[in-house]
């Protein structure tokens, strides 16, 4: 089988190189040549660890390839896979253009049989969508199956998920489409799941609600904690041991962001509403996420009294480390509600870059974390960057202005940091 890949952006580069790694001849399509460009010298447009040396090494061996001819490509591959984007739309619904585009393009210009395989997430029911436009687009009738395949991967580690999967899941109709997925995927070693297509899309935004309720009731709980003078940690470690819950997901911080978890639960939530069902348990997950940030700007605004003219360094930009991406990152809307309290905000961030639209013009971005931290009245540590941990903090206090430090991922040891100067405030781990 020769695999095509439509979309070349975290979910596409993933999967192309770990089908090349598997030993499939495997091109990438995308309608962006610059993306394009750089792949063809093995080099990414995003960051991810450890990604780029197996998309280099497979561009090199001739097993991987990029591609911005969309007639030559659908039309010399068996198996096609949809990996394009579905941001999210203003009123919460996924925004499906890109798939629709990918499936009319299949459609026009396929010349035999082909298995398409939506790895994008997509709504419940989008499978049929995507059969209803190949055949809108079709200039002849070939026969054709589509087949949900949707991808565990966290953003920072999807080398490893991609490569050691926890589980794969298959949504198809067709026996035929079933035994070509298990063929292209027989090196894995891990659970599978067959089932129906529309189970299969639904099992993606489940799992990632599911992950965000944990995160949004740590958050919730960490205020408790904060009350009660109880470490949020200890909590979770305790709670963590317990199999039916584990440990993962209950640290308690700013709250989730990226470019999976607030869509899909939106998305989740819009689809129940359409069927006249209330998931109240996520409308709530949603709300403590989009204020969670306001909970630590508030214990920063008591201790300073006012952000106006203050000097402020942000540690941190990403929604999560070893990552570029930026979406819907709290960091964000700290920043955009220091500014607008007329706070000076410094910022670093190892990787991640800022907007270049206007409303981030007041910030000054540093190269260093030095640069940031000089006159700094206050910190707030908004991405757990390993670095940011490992850095001398008692020597760095002679550059602040005040020794404030508020840790939006209950990064430091707050006995630690207080021991050495600093007035520290974690979320509900200062205890």
């Amino acid at each position: 089988m020769k695999i095509l890949i439509i979309g070349t952006g975290y979910v596409g580069a993933t999967t192309a190189m770990v089908l090349a790694e598997s030993g499939w001849e495997v091109t990438g399509l995308d309608v962006d040549a610059f993306k394009i460009e750089r792949l063809r010298q093995g080099r990414l447009h995003f960051h991810e660890p450890s990604l780029e040396d197996l998309i280099s090494k497979h561009v090199h061996s001739g097993r991987l390839l990029f591609t911005t001819d969309k007639e030559t490509a659908i039309a010399e591959h068996d198996v096609i896979f949809i990996c394009v984007g579905t941001p999210s739309q203003p009123d919460g619904n996924a925004d499906l253009r890109y798939v629709q585009q990918a499936a009319e393009d299949i459609g026009y210009w396929m010349n035999d049989y082909k298995l398409v395989v939506t790895k994008s997430t997509v709504p419940v029911g989008t499978q049929e969508q995507i059969i209803a436009w190949i055949k809108a687009a079709q200039r002849k009738a070939y026969p054709f199956d589509v087949a949900s395949n949707p991808e565990f991967l966290r953003e920072g580690k999807a080398v490893e998920d991609a490569l050691q999967p926890d589980r794969i899941v298959i949504g198809t109709d067709s026996a035929s489409a079933t035994e070509q997925l298990q063929k292209l995927y027989e090196v894995f070693q891990c659970p599978w799941i067959v089932t129906k297509p529309r189970t299969a899309e639904l099992i993606k935004y489940a799992s990632n609600a599911f992950l965000a309720t944990k995160i949004s009731y740590m958050n919730e709980l960490a205020r408790l904690c904060d009350e009660l003078k109880i470490n949020v940690k200890e909590v979770a470690d305790g709670m963590g041991l317990d199999p039916r819950i584990g440990p993962s997901f209950l640290q308690a911080g700013l709250g989730y962001g990226g470019s999976c978890f607030p869509k899909d639960v939106s998305e989740l939530v819009m689809t129940s509403r359409k069927h006249e069902v209330n998931l109240h348990i996520l409308d709530q997950v949603m709300e403590v996420n989009r204020n969670q940030f306001t909970y630590l700007l508030d214990k920063a605004r008591s201790r300073l009294g006012s952000f106006a003219d203050k000097n402020i360094a942000v540690l941190g930009l990403a929604f999560k480390p070893n990552t570029d991406d930026i979406r819907e990152a709290p960091a964000l809307r700290m920043i955009q509600e220091l500014l607008l309290e007329q706070a000076k905000v410094k910022l670093f961030d190892p990787v991640a870059k800022l907007p270049g639209h206007a409303a981030y013009e007041a910030v000054t971005v540093c190269a260093l974390v030095e640069e940031a931290l000089q006159d700094a009245e206050a910190i707030i540590l908004c991405t757990e960057w390993t670095e940011f941990e490992q850095l001398d903090w008692e020597n760095l206090k002679v550059l602040l202005g005040q020794a404030n430090f508020f840790d939006g991922r209950n990064m430091m040891d707050a006995r630690r940091m207080r021991g050495i100067g600093y007035y520290y405030q974690g979320i509900g781990n200062d205890y």
